[in-house]
Formats: C-alpha cells, structure tokens, sequence
C-alpha cells in the first residue's frame, strides 16, 4: 500500500481541517460503538488498574470550604520578634518564610488554622514600626489594617529583650483598636529565660505568655488563650460563598506587576508594591468579587532564573511560589510587554503547565507600547508563546486597571475547558474518523491500531488511550490538536498517555 510511509501529520502544514468540523460529524450511535468497542478490549491482556479505569469515572472532588466566616487572630509585633516563626509553630507547617533577619515578612498573609477542635484565620503581619519610610512604612500600615480587620489580636515580643519603645507604642495602638489581646513571651527556650518574660507585665495588657516559638514550648497555654479571647461569631471574616470560589494564583518573574495587579482588581492596597524586585515572600490570598462572582486570587513571589541559586527568604518564597500554583485552578502568568520575552518567562508558563493548572497569560504595561511597535510584538508574541497557543491572552495594565475587565472571561474560558469532559462514545467516534483519514504511518512493518480511549479524569482533561502498539510522539500531539480543534479546551494543557496491550494467548 503507497499510505504505509506517510509521514506524521505534525509538521507545522496541519491536515485540512476547520476548527470544529468534527463536532458536528460525530452523530450517530456514540453508545453502541463504545459499547462494541469496550467489548473487543476483552480480547486483550488487560490490567487491574485497566478495568479499574474503564469500570471507574472520575470523582472530581471540589472543597467548598467553610460557609460561615471563621474569627481571626492576626499576629503581630516588631520585626524579628518571631512572630512568623510563630505562625508556623500554630500551623503545625512550614507556610510562612522565615529567615534569621527583620523584614522578612511584608504583607499580611491568611492561614487557616485549628485548635481544640476550633477552626480560625491566622494572620500573619510585617513588622510594625514608627516613623519609618518607603517599603518599612507599606509593612507598618499592612500591620494596622490586619489589626483593624482582627477580631482577636497576638502581640508577641521578645522576652529576652524586655518592652522597647516600639512595643509600647504598639500597646497605644492596640488600645485604640479595642481588640481582644493575647501577650506572647517569645523565645523563652528555659526557666532561666522566664523571670524575663514576667518584665512584660509593664506592658498593661494582662498576663504574659512566656513561649518558645522555635521549640514549641508553652504554645499550647498560649493558643488555649487566644481561644478564649476569640469570639465564636466573626465579625471581621469573610463569609464563602455556596460552593466556593474559584483559586487563581498571579505568578510571573519579579517585577512583573503580580501585587499591582492584586491591588487594583481588589480595589485597596491588599499588598505591599514596591519598584525593588522580590518584594513580595509569602503568597497571599484575597476574595475579590468581579463581575458579581467571587474569586481567591493569590499574589505570589516572583519566580526567579533558578530555584536553586536562590538562598535565604527568596529560596523559600520560590517553594511557597510553587506551592501556590499547585493549589490554585488557574493562574495568571504576568509578562512585561515592555520588554522581550525572557527564557525566565517560558520558564514560568512551563511551570504552571506541568502542574497540569488552567492558563491565562497576561502582556502587562501595553498601554505603555507604541502604536507602531504593537504590530511587531504581536509577531514576537506569537513565535514565543508557540507552545501554548491555546492559552486565552490579555494585554492589560496592572497599575491603571487598563483592560482587566477582560480578565475573567478569559479565566472563565480556561476553566470550562479545564473542567470539560468528553462523552466516551464520541470520543471514541472522532478518533475513529481521525484514524481513518489519518493513520499512523508504518513503523518496522507494523501499524498500531487505536483500540479504545476514554477520558481518565478532569482538571485537566486526561485521555488514555488503549492501542496494540507504540504511538509515536507526533501523532500525540497531532490527536491533541485535533481534540483541541473539535472540542474545544481553550485555556488548559491537556495529558495524552497511551496504554500498549497484546492479545491474549489461546
């Protein structure tokens, strides 16, 4: 036969072939043929976890979270207090950055936290100081709107130190507030340490709890506190919304414009904006309703040129980075459009596609581009992002808020098709199309015949396929173009896998 050495149909020159001609073409009884086809399986050698696929469906669970708003206890203190050390410690989990330095921590960041059996919002602070200036002042008024937006608060300062006149000045600022406070005695790590704790007593605020955060002593008696001094009903915390919003984690190299961004879309200073590249560590978590819908949106750190060339707070705040991608849905990955695409920045694109997350990129400062250039970087664009063409693009800008209302019909997009699930039957009915128009071309004599395919799981859309032999990398990639043309799944990476069997020895 003349087809038995086509080449692979993956060559740039796609079979013709508009998008979405076989929708309309998979009529027919999809039923019955999965049915005929899941009964010819039974001729070939097939695992347990084979039937276990074919039997099972995909249980996509979906964590609506707390309905009603848990009470919130915000940390906080002057820098280098051990404050989120201390978080830590409650957390039971590495989740804040901690290095051996003031100023790590400059935004206030939310955890969800749990105690005797009682569920509350731990916030961490920055380091609350006086009369400071530049990104020292944004962590200070950080501090203050955590306080305000607190209905109990954990003023920790250091024992071996005693009252300074910072944590006085504090003391005045708490009063104001009128807040429920639970005094924290860090770094007793003895008996020795504690006659230094009982000095806090000046502070007029109660009872000092002498604690060390970095070995956990005390912090029971300490929490047993701060439960008594939370109260059972929130009057600061967010109530969640039927079902739960969606997750969606702003990620991109440093300096990009992730924490403008935040800020403008949530309508407030939600996060500390400085021009010093890093200044964001942990991630932190907004609920921001655009368009009538809520959404979490998480700011991250930027991800830098290697994660294991960073060190200190900026090595950490890369893990936590990752992290954040891996709970989010969907993330936003923000690209300078005043500059060229950097290896950085496909990096990071890579980087959320292999976490298998729902894609929107975003071309940040393009109100800033020239008329004439924008033709020239929409070509660049398109030779960079070859790779992901099917990810929703939107060119914005995060400091005038120019263009973010297209944000979420983009976010939208990518989630519906993270989402989709393909009926077995017509899949199985447009690879049956597919194949005969297209074989795959003869290898060492041999064609590998496509048995059956179902779709192993949502978010994000995994096929597998069960073919009598290998299926090279290229027809791969030529079936996910296809199924991207004729179903759609704009916004999300999709994962083919191929499962060889033989047939079964008489």
């Amino acid at each position: 036969m003349t087809t038995t050495d086509q080449p692979l149909p993956d060559d740039g020159t796609q079979p013709s072939a508009a998008p979405g001609e076989g929708a309309a073409e998979l009529a027919g009884d999809d039923v019955s043929r999965e049915h005929a086809l899941r009964a010819g399986l039974t001729e070939y050698e097939l695992e347990d976890d084979d039937l276990a696929l074919l039997e099972g469906g995909d249980e996509d669970d979906d964590d609506g979270g707390p309905s009603a708003p848990l009470p919130v206890l915000a940390v906080v203190g002057r820098p280098n207090v051990g404050k989120s050390t201390l978080v830590n410690r409650i957390l039971g989990r590495r989740e804040a950055v901690v290095e051996d330095k003031p100023g790590v921590t400059r935004d206030r960041v939310s955890y969800p936290a749990e105690w005797a059996g009682r569920r509350f919002t731990l916030v961490d602070t920055g380091g609350w100081e006086v009369d400071v200036a530049g990104i020292e002042a944004r962590v200070a008024e950080q501090a203050e709107v955590a306080i305000s937006l607190a209905d109990a608060v954990m003023f920790v300062v250091d024992a071996t130190v005693g009252p300074t006149a910072t944590d006085e000045k504090v003391v005045r600022l708490l009063r104001k507030a009128g807040k429920p406070v639970v005094l924290c005695a860090n770094k007793v790590d003895g008996p020795r340490v504690e006659a230094d704790a009982t000095e806090l007593w000046s502070l007029g605020l109660g009872e000092p709890h002498p604690v060390s955060a970095l070995h956990g002593r005390g912090t029971g008696d300490l929490l047993d506190a701060a439960m008594a001094a939370l109260p059972t009903t929130s009057e600061h915390g967010v109530a969640m919304p039927e079902g739960g919003p969606r997750r969606v984690a702003l990620v991109g190299r440093p300096n990009v414009g992730k924490s403008s961004l935040l800020n403008k879309l949530a309508g407030a200073e939600r996060v500390v904006v400085d021009p010093t590249a890093g200044t964001t560590r942990d991630p932190v978590d907004e609920l921001i309703s655009l368009r009538g819908r809520p959404w979490w949106f998480v700011d991250t750190a930027g991800i830098r040129r290697r994660v294991h060339q960073t060190s200190g707070a900026d090595f950490y705040a890369s893990l936590r980075t990752q992290a954040a991608i891996e709970k989010a849905e969907v993330a936003v990955v923000l690209v300078d459009a005043s500059v060229k695409m950097t290896e950085q920045d496909t990096r990071v694109i890579q980087q959320v596609v292999d976490s298998g997350r729902a894609l929107v990129i975003a071309y940040n400062k393009w109100d800033l581009m020239d008329e004439d250039r924008r033709p020239f970087l929409e070509r660049e664009i398109e030779q960079d992002l070859v790779q992901v063409q099917w990810a929703p693009r939107v060119n914005i800008s995060a400091r005038t808020g120019w263009h973010a209302d297209r944000l979420v019909p983009a976010l939208e997009r990518s989630l519906a098709s993270w989402d989709t699930r393909v009926p077995t039957g017509k899949l199985n009915a447009f690879l049956g199309e597919l194949v005969a128009a297209h074989p795959h071309p003869l290898r060492g004599g041999k064609q590998p015949r496509i048995l059956f395919a179902t779709q192993a799981s949502t978010r994000p859309p995994r096929f597998v396929i069960f073919a009598s032999g290998f299926l090279e990398a290229g027809y791969r990639r030529f079936i996910e173009r296809r199924l991207r043309e004729t179903f759609g799944f704009e916004g999300t990476p999709i994962e083919i896998s191929v499962r060889v069997r033989e047939k079964r020895r008489r």
